[in-house]
């Protein structure tokens, strides 16, 4: 049997870190409620929207073209981390 070397997120590419963060309760949470659904939890497949909505693209894999769709998905990310409280949240 072969090991698989787990990458840590980071390392993964744009498309791969959100096809994570749609499956992730937590995001699945705070898509909902950006959705301006408090209480709620999407589903895979509507976080997905949510984020393909977000971010003004068709597929995820569009994120990979690092392009202003990926700089839209970033700062989604950095929104997502200080809701969760993982950073500072930024000031307004």
């Amino acid at each position: 049997m072969t090991r698989r070397h787990k990458q840590s997120f980071a390392n993964l590419g744009p498309a791969q870190q959100a096809g994570i963060l749609c499956n992730d309760p937590q995001f699945q949470k705070f898509a909902a409620i950006r959705s301006g659904l408090p209480g709620q939890r999407f589903r895979a497949s509507a976080t997905a929207e949510y984020l393909r909505t977000v971010c003004g693209i068709i597929t995820r894999r569009d994120l990979d073209l690092r392009g202003a769709a990926f700089q839209k998905f970033e700062a989604l990310r950095t929104d997502f981390d200080a809701w969760r409280g993982r950073i500072a949240s930024p000031r307004q």
